[in-house]
């Protein structure tokens, strides 16, 4: 597989920043991502998925790597999306996350993992580095998505004011 497909117009330098080979280290993941996101206007991506997906590759990382070697997270926000590595010492490649699974149920749970991955993201994909290898993915531009026409004004994670279904009484 070859390198990263990078997405054009980089708003800034890549964050590179080191991370502990352990369970720590994917809360620091996370808010890594999200204060990427924070600072912009208007994201060019979607900033939710960012962080789950960083998240989900960090783990993976502790995971399935040994040793006590601290493992690299890298992020650069694009003007047309965003890419993220995860960098480890273990030159193994992982699963392969262009592969479609014909019932995602029988994956075992790391498996799912790479599942999320490869699902959300615009592309994925892991190449060599010299001391290990980079799992990658990238996502493209942030589409907003409309509210439905019948509850416009319901924010966004407010309770649900639609009526309830009267409940049937099966006798």
């Amino acid at each position: 597989m070859t390198g990263p497909i990078v997405p054009s117009g980089p708003t800034g330098p890549p964050w590179r920043v080191p991370l502990p080979h352990s369970p720590e280290a994917v809360p620091i993941a996370r808010a890594l991502v999200r204060t990427a996101f924070a600072d912009l206007d208007e994201p060019s991506a979607d900033a939710e998925t960012a962080e789950l997906l960083t998240a989900e590759l960090v783990a993976n990382a502790v995971r399935h790597t040994s040793g006590d070697e601290p493992i690299e997270l890298v992020v650069e926000v694009l003007e047309s999306g965003c890419q993220v590595e995860v960098h480890d010492r273990d030159p193994a490649p992982p699963a392969d996350l262009r592969t479609a699974h014909s019932d995602p149920y029988q994956l075992a749970e790391n498996g799912r993992r790479l599942l999320l991955i490869r699902t959300l993201s615009s592309t994925a994909g892991y190449h060599a580095t010299e001391h290990g290898k980079a799992v990658w993915f990238t996502l493209g531009p942030h589409e907003r998505q409309d509210r439905p026409e019948e509850y416009p004004d319901r924010p966004d994670d407010g309770p649900d004011d639609r009526p309830e279904e009267p409940v049937r009484d099966p006798g």
